[in-house]
Parts: structure tokens; sequence; C-alpha cells
């Protein structure tokens, strides 16, 4: 299971990153978990140069600029040389400031050209009885895709985040069984997408709440390739109990 943390901005003391890194070094050698760890930009560096464990890193966005005169922004070229090796792209939170399709293209493509793997975000606000949530599904995913080529496809992972079932004000928690249904379509758009067998190597995370109760369960019926985790992420205790549940 790929086991992605999105710290967001929970994190703002240097030595709460440290434990958490340190917790996240121990959870990688004691569990099969691959553990992706997202923090600030600045701690980037600070964490992932002096890294001899199995823990990777995540930028959790990246620029659409290439550099230049771009005062505040942070490239794919950047985070790939402080160390990152993953690139959260399309997340809903970044959408919600402005990031349209066309925005997601940009990024996935600038993460691949400095082989960051990206982690492509896509959900929907609210579910229909009609299924025109499927549809803008398909249409976040082939927007992202449709510009690279096959290679970079088989390259990117898919996080199905449904906003209504992330947050505090979370709708609902979703069921497996609806999940199991997501992770399959997603699948069937990347099949369209993907030449040959392609698809095979493509992960599809689930990027929803999550507690140690229902990981396993979600895991198992979905046949997810794993999860995408917020808030939980930061919390020491109930981080290394949602990946040992998994293990």
């Amino acid at each position: 299971m790929l086991i992605a943390a999105n710290w967001k901005a929970y994190v703002e003391d240097f030595g709460k990153a440290k434990k958490l890194f340190a917790v996240s070094k121990k959870l990688s050698s004691s569990t099969d978990c691959k553990i992706v760890l997202a923090p600030s930009a600045p701690y980037i560096g600070a964490l992932a140069l002096s890294n001899k464990s199995k823990v990777a890193f995540a930028a959790q966005d990246v620029s659409a600029t290439e550099g230049g005169a771009k005062t505040g922004e942070t490239t794919a070229q950047i985070y790939a040389a402080a160390g990152a090796t993953y690139a959260i792209i399309g997340h809903s939170e970044r959408r919600a400031v402005g990031d349209t399709d066309g925005v997601v293209a940009t990024k996935l493509a600038h993460a691949l050209a400095h082989n960051l793997t990206p982690i492509l975000c896509v959900g929907e606000h609210e579910r229909d009885h009609d299924g025109r949530y499927l549809a803008y599904i398909r249409e976040e995913i082939t927007s992202a895709l449709a510009p690279l080529t096959a290679k970079e496809r088989a390259r990117v992972i898919v996080a199905y985040e449904p906003i209504w079932a992330i947050g505090k004000n979370a709708i609902r928690a979703i069921e497996p069984q609806d999940l199991a249904e997501m992770t399959l379509y997603i699948r069937k758009v990347l099949a369209e997408l993907l030449p040959g067998k392609s698809t095979k190597l493509s992960l599809v995370l689930y990027g929803g709440s999550v507690d140690p109760e229902n990981i396993r369960a979600l895991a198992d019926v979905s046949r997810a390739d794993g999860f995408l985790i917020g808030r939980a992420s930061v919390d020491e205790k109930l981080f290394a109990a949602l990946i040992q549940n998994l293990s």
C-alpha cells in the first residue's frame, strides 16, 4: 500500500516535523507500506536531504511556472533538487482557489519533466442520481492526461477525493462498496488513455477521510492501492494506527 501523508499547513513547528518523520521512518521499516510525506515546502529540504530511510517526500503542489521572475513561486525543479520524488497535483484545496483543469495539466507536465511522480487528485463535489458526477471525474482525468505521452500517462497516480466525504463538514463517510465502484471506474477511464497493459502499473489511491476502524475494510473491498491522508497524518498515534491496521 502507498500511503501519502499530506501535512498541509498543520505542522508549523520544525520539532513536530522531525518527530513525525521519525515515526514514519519507524513505520516504514516495520510494515509493508510505502510512506510518502508531503510537508510544507521549507521542511522538505531539511528532512529529505539527510534521509536514509525508505520514506519518500512529495511536494504539496508545484508552480505552473518554470522559473524566472516569479516571486514566491516554487517550481517542480526546485522541489526535485530539494529531495522530493512525488508531487500532489490538483488537490481540491488548490482547485478551490483557482487551479483550473488547464492549470492542473500544466503542473502535471512540469512535475513529470523533473522526474516527480504526480499524484493527480480528482473528485466530485456531490453525487447526483443521474450519474453526472462520473462524467465530471472522467473530464478531470482526461484533461490532465490527454496532453501527455503514453509513457508519461503511465507514471501518474490518481487519488480519488470525493469532496462531499472529506473534512469536518463531510456529509457522510464513503462506503467501501461505493469506493470499490469508483476505483473500478477510474481504472476503466485510465484503460482508455493508456496503451496495452500499462494500466496494471497505474495506482489508484483514496483521498477521503479514513480512521483506524474503516481503513482496512476500505482497502480490502475497494482494491485501492493506498491512501492520501490529510489531518490524520499529523497525529502520531492516529497515523501509526492507520498504517498498522493496513499491515
